[in-house]
């Protein structure tokens, strides 16, 4: 986070477009889009228009000088951080909002949507307005024009490909003396990357895979008010189109769900909040008060229970399993869609957290009653820190952060605790869960691993057999220990693997709260 955000202050953003009465695009979305990425929406528009999800029926553009005492009223009053432009119906209306935008302070970012073209391809604007909201876009800092417009606004051929558009936009920007984002949504490919194309030449492409939906109505809307709400906050071009690309895509994979409307329904701009609002619940957790209960009908872990003591501690945390594996983080890291910087973040917190979950095993060994328990959590301890020394090596290249995460220091302070304040079996139970479900986890996505798979190298260290052969002599251990406590010890031992699993959650879930 940025730190205008950080501080408990929201941009103000003002968005000069058309409306949406079904609230998919125009206003509705930009406002939606505004809060979603941690701005105060304002709006003035442009054109009232009678659409839904099938598409638009009629315009009504209302009496200019209605559209100077909107935008005079928002001015006299407030602070205005980053302006976001969408439809602007004729020539008048692009030339009253350019007077606008001269009469604010330059270092107010504007973020322009020249919408000019129809995904069918149809023209939407008479000459002279094209040739007025042209102009519009070299007063702008970023223009976000789909490929059909990049084409009309370049007077090139559409372009087929996103290095292509990239080409395109590069001379456009280095000409105009604006940054362009180039989408590549209305590409046919698997890849839906977008890249912003700076005055001086530099590029910087965000990562993004295409989502199986028809539902996309207003994502040009939504994409473009992010960019502006993040630039408002202090974002570089580069952040604010990473923040945006990544939250826009989480919005359309959860679109189906909205049901809204017959046609191209909207996205889902509140996906995002939702998870983190439920992500940060301070609920107390109810597995660590009231009776534990066996889910019926789990699915079977890949790696088999020892016994009927492990194997309760599967039924009991199901519900935990099912959360990982329905995790964006985890079906990116499968299809190997994600983000190169997310799975940087995850690998570093994993580093971090295998220092201290060595010193954890570490106690457990000294509290082990054989030899041979002894050997084998020793062993493991050694095994994270050359794990960590191997992470440092090759994937994060000496790249690790100064600290852990919040996720991370809760997770680890909790198995500390467990290993240092608890007997012998609730310690051993609190392990148990990274050893168990990153396991579980690694089989899981060797069914999408392959040579050419972008996280290989991480993918096969755990659904290998060398690790697997430590998680089945950890469940043997963890099985024997609770078939000898009594039952009051097996009940805190359970309600520690519980808790960790949860952690587990989390710790997997991290990379998508990081921005």
């Amino acid at each position: 986070m940025n730190d205008f955000l950080a501080r408990g202050a929201y941009p103000r953003v003002l968005s000069i477009a058309g409306t949406d009465p079904t609230g998919g695009a125009g206003i509705q979305a930009d406002l939606k889009a505004i809060a979603a990425a941690g701005g105060y929406g304002m709006s003035v528009v442009t054109a009232l228009v009678a659409q839904n999800t099938q598409g638009v029926r009629s315009v009504h553009v209302p009496p200019i000088d209605f559209l100077r005492e909107q935008l005079d009223s928002v001015r006299d009053d407030v602070a205005i951080d980053a302006v976001k432009i969408g439809m602007l119906a004729d020539a008048t209306i692009a030339h009253v909002v350019a007077e606008f935008l001269d009469g604010l302070d330059s270092s107010v970012p504007v973020v322009l949507d020249p919408v000019m073209v129809a995904t069918s391809g149809d023209r939407l604007l008479e000459k002279e307005a094209e040739q007025a909201v042209r102009e519009l876009c070299r007063r702008a800092d970023v223009i976000t024009p789909n490929l059909k417009e990049l084409a009309v606004l370049t007077q090139t051929e559409e372009a087929r490909s996103l290095d292509e558009a990239i080409a395109t936009a590069s001379k456009w920007a280095r000409e105009a003396g604006t940054a362009v984002v180039v989408k590549g949504g209305h590409l046919n490919s698997r890849c839906a990357d977008n890249a912003v194309v700076t005055p001086d030449g530099q590029v910087h492409r965000v990562q993004s895979t295409r989502v199986d939906t028809k539902n996309t109505h207003g994502t040009g809307c939504s994409l473009s008010s992010a960019l502006a709400t993040r630039l408002g906050a202090g974002d570089a071009a580069a952040a604010a189109l990473e923040w945006s690309t990544q939250w826009l895509h989480e919005a359309i994979a959860h679109a189906d769900a909205l049901r809204v409307g017959t046609g191209h329904g909207p996205v889902d701009h509140f996906h995002r909040a939702q998870r983190l609002m439920q992500a940060a619940s301070a609920v107390p957790l109810p597995h660590l008060a009231g009776p534990l209960k066996e889910e019926p009908h789990v699915a079977q872990p890949r790696v088999a229970a020892a016994g009927p003591h492990t194997q309760r501690l599967w039924n009991i945390a199901a519900a935990q399993w099912d959360a990982i594996v329905a995790l964006p983080f985890i079906e990116d890291l499968g299809s190997g869609a994600l983000d190169e910087s997310a799975f940087s973040f995850y690998l570093d917190q994993d580093a971090q957290y295998l220092a201290s979950y060595s010193k954890a095993l570490a106690r457990l060994a000294s509290l082990a009653p054989s030899t041979e328990e002894q050997l084998h959590w020793a062993e493991s301890a050694y095994g994270c820190l050359a794990e960590e020394a191997e992470l440092h090596r090759t994937w994060l290249q000496g790249g690790v952060s100064s600290a852990p995460s919040r996720v991370t220091s809760a997770y680890t302070d909790f198995l500390i605790r467990c290993t240092h304040t608890d007997d012998y079996v609730v310690a051993a139970a609190s392990v148990l869960p990274c050893y168990w479900l990153y396991a579980e986890v690694g089989l899981y996505l060797a069914e999408h691993d392959s040579e050419d798979h972008p996280y290989h190298a991480w993918l096969k260290v755990y659904g290998g057999e060398d690790f697997l052969g430590s998680v089945r002599r950890s469940l043997e251990i963890v099985e024997q220990a609770l078939a000898r406590a009594d039952e009051e010890t097996r009940t805190r031992a359970e309600r520690a693997y519980v808790s960790a699993c949860i952690h587990e959650v989390d710790f997997f879930d991290q990379a998508g709260r990081r921005f």
